[in-house]
This record gives C-alpha cells, structure tokens and sequence, in this order.
C-alpha cells in the first residue's frame, strides 16, 4: 500500500533523490506517478496537475532513466485509446519515497518549527 502524500504545509522539508544531474525522485514526481495510477494516463495525470503533457512526459522519461527498470510503461493509442501504468518497480520507489518523506518531516519536526518562528508572516510575491 502506497501511504498517502503528506498534508501540505508550508513548513515541511522538500526530499529529492539526486542521480548524478537528474532528480531521480521528488515531491512532484512522486505526485506524478500518483496521479498516473489514479488516471491510468500521464496526459490526463498531467491535466490533473496542472501541467503540460510534455513536462509530464519529460518527467516520466526521467524517472525512467534513472532507475534500473521503468516506473511507468505507457501504451500506444489506437481503438483501444492508449494509456499509462505504474509498473512493480513505481509502486516500490514510490513507496520508499513517501517513506523517506515521513521519515525526513518527523526528524527534523522540532527544528522546522523552531525555524517557522523566525519566518516572515508572508512569503515575498518573488522569491528570487
């Protein structure tokens, strides 16, 4: 069973899974892989998102370089329309992942709060 994202805050830290250049795993493509096994298709989980399908598609193409089997199969459209699946190896890595989020998020609970203290009430409009 793949635990469920964790509830968004402001105040939680961000984990991402780092293959030499690429990002192997993180918060949004973790929500991706999610949002494919929901939808059965990385263009409606790209929709669902709020994302092109081409970043969706360069996000799985990522994923799947960068782990030693494929996290997600897709299947060319046609009669049967086409479609996406999280394969054994997604379902795996995605649950590690939201484990090691919960796991990062528990550790470092006290000190992210101490640290929300000392934030502003408002983050900037620009944050570059």
């Amino acid at each position: 069973m793949i635990p469920k994202k964790q509830k968004s805050s402001r105040n939680v830290p961000r984990l991402r899974v780092l293959f030499g250049d690429a990002i192997a795993m993180g918060p949004g493509k973790a929500d991706l892989l999610t949002a494919i096994m929901e939808t059965g298709s990385i263009s409606a989980a790209a929709r669902k998102m709020g994302m092109s399908y081409r970043r969706a598609w360069l996000l799985v193409e990522t994923m799947n370089r960068c782990f030693r089997a494929p996290l997600v199969e897709t299947a060319l459209g046609g009669k049967g329309g086409g479609g996406a699946v999280v394969t054994a190896m997604g379902l795996d890595v995605l649950e590690r992942y939201r484990t090691m989020e919960r796991h990062a998020a528990e550790a470092v609970a006290s000190e992210m709060a101490d640290l929300a203290k000392l934030l502003a009430r408002c983050p900037p409009d620009n944050p570059h």
